[in-house]
């Protein structure tokens, strides 16, 4: 979504380390935290977000692949990080680790479970210019010949300020905006700062995906390698997914797609062949199939009480081009391109829209907020969505309400330009479950109550991972909503793992707000705006107070950079709005750079059976409103008892002021069974 950007609560100077870490990024070759690695060592370990499995047993989204960290494995390269820092290439890898290989060398893998197919998450370099460049790396499996995946940048690298830039020499965006880098606004700074170019540098990673041809055994070794001609100074590989990919699905009794004219080569345009079969489909009341093969379809596919079924995201890709257009639409836009969308809301929306077994392919370089480029859109209700791929969207899913009853299932929605999947205005009764969610530019899941409040919607089982700005998980207003058994790791910038946030116009929170049985891991990140670090869940008071009966219960907050838990208000409207009934229970803390409650915001919550261990600071820093009264601090924390580990220690009770929003870091130890 558009973002309005905080105002910091204070001015101080950048830290030295942002500095250096800025610095480094804009020379788009990662600098420190790297060492060199074994060419030899044991069989690469199956993690999950980077962790041990045991330690998220139940959460997150039941997939059909391993995930394997490149960190771990056997490389003639080095590791680069560990590193938490934006704008740098370990901060944007899962596990904050990575391995850049330069030509000629190689990481290999050992495969944790029969395959028959690879995703791997990589970087490469930008164009000096930008834009980006293709390269091949070289995939061999086994005893079979090797074959060649070709790379790309050309979805990746952006730049500066928000809404970014695909020009690594452009200029500052907005001079009128404060920025961290100078403490400063510099159209009214005199002399005028210099800013490095590029400066921000983000977005670095992509993924590529390969079926194998075969079926490889438990045991066998997969080789990547940067080949000596590569056109990449070096190639970074994150992490390796292993899958078992089930035989193409057939539908015999369906409608078919060849029959009305696409053609799945990919070398004609197959829009209007989709818009006459999914017409005669709904006519005639038949699901349409869509067989193996890729599709060029350079428009949207408008879809209302039909059924579009393919044979698997592996192998039926519908993919497109964006498409410049000679006059902005009515909504705003200056682009299509390919993308499945519901009537508009106005116009009454679609229902019984079934859509499953496929893949979008889209070719969205820069994010432009009025642009419709989404992969899924428009409005719609009593439909679901399942077993979708969705790949260089603005967008992967956008719904404007309002309109209910939507499911979307075992989907995976990866390098997006913007929001992974937004529910916004008016949605209901609808849900989010065993999907995936990779790389997003912005909140990777979002409930969106603008204008009018979403109700009585689920985020559950889902897993997030490395969102480069913003949040995993995003509540913004709405009533009776729950968060519930989701994994979320690695979020980067000016966000966190779960926010529940009044801003951007939401409607007011109402009813009963549940968030239980998540895990978060190495969240609460450093906020570039703030110059503070934030929590792994956060709530954020900005437009109005947050009073509704919120319940925390039963969450892990895994290896937190720096807070656990955080209740903030900006600092213009600190005086006006609060946060309360907020209440924590049965909470695992195992691990934060500084504290496990700061609370910057008048209002309180309640802890009860809150275990807090490897804390960096002092256990509650609590700045209230900062007003610093003779009576205490603003915000009130009610202890229910059962608080181990001596986080809320009774002389910070009820509300001793113990404000320091800069304490020294001390990175904690990595998480363990408890």
């Amino acid at each position: 979504m558009q973002r309005s950007v905080p105002g910091p609560a204070g001015r101080p100077s950048v830290p030295k380390l942002l500095a250096a870490a800025v610095a480094a990024a804009a020379l788009a070759v990662p600098t420190a935290g790297v060492a060199a690695a074994s060419p030899a060592g044991p069989a690469v370990p199956a993690t999950r977000a980077a962790l041990d499995p045991a330690l998220v047993d139940g959460r997150g989204a039941r997939v059909d692949y391993l995930e394997q960290e490149a960190e771990h494995a056997r490389t003639t390269g080095a590791v680069i990080g560990p590193d938490r820092s934006a704008y740098t290439l370990a901060g944007e890898a899962s596990g904050r680790r990575a391995v850049r290989l330069l030509p000629g060398q190689y990481v290999e893998f050992t495969l944790p479970r029969t395959t028959n197919a690879l995703t791997v998450r990589y970087s490469i370099p930008d164009a000096p210019g930008g834009g980006g460049i293709t390269a091949p790396l070289r995939v061999a499996v086994g005893h079979a010949p090797a074959r060649t995946m070709t790379l790309t940048s050309q979805y990746a690298w952006l730049y500066n300020q928000y809404p970014f830039t695909n020009d690594p020499d452009a200029d500052l965006l907005h001079p009128d905006w404060w920025i961290t880098e100078c403490s400063c606004v510099p159209a009214a700074t005199t002399p005028t700062p210099a800013i490095s170019k590029p400066f921000r540098p983000h977005h670095f990673y992509d993924e590529q995906r390969m079926l194998l041809g075969r079926t490889h055994r438990a045991g066998e070794v997969v080789r990547l390698t940067a080949p000596a001609g590569t056109a990449a100074a070096w190639t970074v590989i994150d992490l390796l997914d292993s899958h078992l990919v089930a035989p193409p699905r057939v539908l015999p009794h369906a409608l078919n797609v060849l029959a009305f004219g696409a053609d799945p080569t990919g070398r004609r345009e197959s829009a209007d062949a989709f818009a006459r079969a999914v017409a005669h489909a709904r006519r005639v009341h038949r699901p349409l199939y869509l067989p193996p093969g890729t599709y060029q379809v350079n428009r949207h596919i408008v879809v209302d009480d039909v059924t579009i079924a393919g044979a698997g995201s592996w192998y039926t890709v519908v993919k497109g081009r964006e498409v410049a257009l000679d006059t902005p639409a009515p909504d705003g836009s200056r682009h299509t391109g390919v993308g499945f969308y519901g009537r508009d809301a106005a116009d009454g929306g679609s229902r019984d829209v079934h859509l499953s077994g496929f893949a979008v392919e889209g070719d969205v370089r820069e994010r432009i907020d009025t642009d419709q480029v989404n992969g899924v859109g428009g409005a719609l209700s009593h439909s679901t969505i399942d077993g979708l791929y969705l790949h260089h969207t603005k967008v992967g899913m956008w719904f404007d309400g309002p309109m209910t009853d939507l499911r979307v299932t075992n989907t995976v929605i990866a390098d997006q330009i913007a929001d992974g999947l937004n529910l916004h205005t008016g949605v209901t009764r609808s849900s989010v479950t065993n999907s995936v969610v990779r790389n997003s530019g912005d909140d990777a899941l979002a409930m969106w109550s603008e204008g009018t409040a979403n109700a009585s919607n689920t985020f559950a089982y889902n897993t997030v991972q490395s969102p480069v700005l913003a949040n995993g998980i995003a509540l913004y207003g709405g009533a009776d909503l729950t968060v519930a058994h989701n994994l979320i790791a690695d979020p980067v910038r000016e966000g966190s793992a779960i926010h529940v946030g009044a801003r951007f116009g939401a409607e007011p929170f109402a009813g009963r707000i549940r968030i239980t049985g998540n895990t978060t891991v190495r969240a609460g990140t450093y906020d570039l705006n703030w110059n503070i670090g934030l929590g792994a869940i956060w709530f954020y008071a900005l437009d109005r107070s947050i009073d509704a009966d919120v319940q925390v219960v039963g969450d892990a907050y895994l290896d937190n950079t720096y807070n656990a838990i955080m209740l903030v208000s900006d600092w213009p409207v600190k005086d006006s709005v609060r946060i309360d009934n907020v209440a924590f229970r049965d909470i695992r803390v195992d691990g934060t750079g500084t504290s496990v409650v700061s609370a910057r915001s008048a209002g309180g919550a309640s802890f009860s059976d809150v275990d807090a261990r490897n804390v960096g600071a002092v256990g509650v820093n609590n700045c209230g409103s900062f007003h610093f009264t003779p009576a205490g601090s603003e915000f009130r924390l009610t202890d229910l008892g059962g608080n181990d580990g001596g986080w809320l220690a009774p002389w910070l009770l009820p509300n001793t002021i113990t404000c320091d929003d800069r304490p020294p870091v001390a990175p904690p130890p990595p998480p363990a069974p408890w």
